[in-house]
C-alpha cells in the first residue's frame, strides 16, 4: 500500500504479485476508491493512491493449468482480480526457433557479440511475420526484417509521458464510441451464463481507459476508429486468453473468476431446488441477492455474517446442496466481498 502512495499520478510494478496476500485488501480499496485509508498511533488520514497497477504473478505450483481458472491458479481474491482491466496469460511453450533465438540471445549478452544477436532476432521476427500476415495490433507492433530501431532515451521518454498526461486530454470520436458500444453488447449478449465471465460496465470504462491512452500515446485530441479496433483486439485476447480450456478449445462457460473449473464439470454446475419448484440457480440467486438489498436497506447495514446469510435463505425457503459453495459463488461473481472470517459485505450496483 505505500508503494501505491509514493506512486500517486504516476505507475505502480509489483512482482511475485502472489505472495503478497497479506496486502490485497489494502490493494482492494486503493484500486476502487484510488485511495489508502490509514489509522495508526492515533492519526486517521486518507493519502490518494492515483496510480496504474502492472502486477506479475506466478500461478501456484511453478505450473499454469489450464483446466482451472486464473483465480484458482493465482490464488487471488476475485474482487481484486476484476479491478485490472487486462489479464494476460503468458505460457512457456515448446518452440524450436523462439529456443533457439532466446538461447542465442542469451550466449550473444555473455560474449559481447552484438552482430549475431541482432541476426538472430531478424531471423526470429522475419518467421513470425510469415506466419502471421494479417494486418492486427500485434502485427503491427513487430519489426521489420532488418529494421534498425532507434531506442528513446528513458529521461526523454519519461518527460514525453510527463507531457502527454497533463496536457493531452483526448476525446471519443462518434465512430470510436460506437465500434466500442457494439462490443459490449456482445459480450453482454454472449454472457449470461450464471457461471460464466460476468461483463458489466466495469469492462466497458476500461475499453474507454484503454482508448483514451491509445490517443494520447501518439499526442492526439480524438480517439479514432482505429484506437477502438485496437482496444477490442486486446479486450478479445485477454478474454480468450481465460476461456482456453485444458484441450486448447474455447469453453465460454468457464469464469475468470468464478469456482468452476470446466463446462464439462458437472459438479459446478448444480441446479438449484426451491420446495418442489425446479428454479434454475440463476433465478435463486437474483432473488436471494434482491432479498439481501432489502434486509439491507431496512436495517441501514450491509454486513452479513455467514450465519445471518444461512438464516435469511432458510427463511425464503431455499434449498441449497452446499451453501458454503454458494456463498463462495456470490464472493467469485461480486455479489458479496469477503471482509473476514465469515463475515461478508453486500456491494452496490
Amino acid at each position: 500500500a505505500g508503494a501505491l502512495v509514493l506512486s500517486d499520478m504516476g505507475c505502480c510494478a509489483i512482482d511475485e504479485f502472489d505472495k503478497v496476500s497479506s496486502e490485497h485488501s489494502a490493494l482492494l480499496e486503493a484500486m476502487e476508491q484510488q485511495s489508502i485509508s490509514i489509522a495508526k498511533g492515533g492519526l486517521v488520514c486518507s493519502l490518494p493512491a492515483r496510480a496504474s497497477v502492472i502486477a506479475a504473478a506466478n500461478p501456484a505450483g511453478g505450473h499454469y493449468n489450464k483446466a482451472k481458472t486464473v483465480a484458482e491458479n493465482l490464488k487471488i481474491n476475485s474482487a481484486l482480480l476484476s479491478r485490472f482491466d487486462l489479464v494476460f496469460i503468458l505460457l512457456d511453450r515448446p518452440d524450436v526457433d523462439m529456443d533457439r533465438f532466446l538461447s542465442e540471445h542469451v550466449m550473444a549478452l555473455h560474449s559481447g557479440n552484438r552482430s549475431s544477436r541482432d541476426q538472430s532476432a531478424s531471423q526470429c521476427v522475419q518467421q513470425a511475420e510469415d506466419e502471421s500476415a494479417t494486418g492486427s495490433l500485434q502485427n503491427s507492433l513487430r519489426a521489420r526484417p532488418g529494421e534498425k530501431i532507434d531506442f528513446i532515451p528513458p529521461p526523454l521518454l519519461r518527460k514525453y509521458v510527463a507531457y502527454a498526461r497533463k496536457y493531452v486530454h483526448p476525446r471519443l470520436t462518434p465512430g470510436a464510441t460506437q465500434k466500442l458500444q457494439e462490443f459490449y453488447l456482445e459480450l453482454r449478449r454472449s454472457h449470461r451464463k450464471i457461471d460464466s465471465t460476468p461483463i458489466t460496465t466495469r469492462q466497458l470504462e476500461a475499453m474507454v481507459r484503454l482508448a483514451e491512452a491509445r490517443a494520447r500515446a501518439e499526442l492526439r485530441e480524438q480517439v479514432t476508429e482505429n484506437d477502438a479496433d485496437n482496444v477490442v483486439e486486446l479486450m478479445r485476447y485477454s478474454l480468450f486468453q481465460t476461456y482456453e480450456d485444458a484441450v486448447g478449445t474455447m469453453d465460454f462457460s468457464r469464469s475468470q473468476m468464478g469456482t468452476g473449473v470446466s463446462g464439462t464439470s458437472d459438479v459446478k454446475r448444480q441446479v438449484v431446488c426451491i420446495d418442489v419448484l425446479h428454479i434454475s440457480y440463476m433465478r435463486a440467486t437474483l432473488r436471494f441477492v434482491a432479498r439481501l438489498h432489502r434486509v439491507s436497506e431496512e436495517t441501514y447495514n450491509n454486513m452479513f455474517t455467514f450465519s445471518m446469510l444461512q438464516t435469511i435463505a432458510s427463511e425464503m425457503g431455499l434449498r441449497f446442496g452446499n451453501f458454503q459453495d454458494i456463498v463462495d459463488r456470490l464472493n467469485n461473481q461480486n455479489y458479496i466481498i469477503k471482509k473476514g472470517p465469515r463475515s461478508y459485505q453486500l456491494t452496490t450496483f
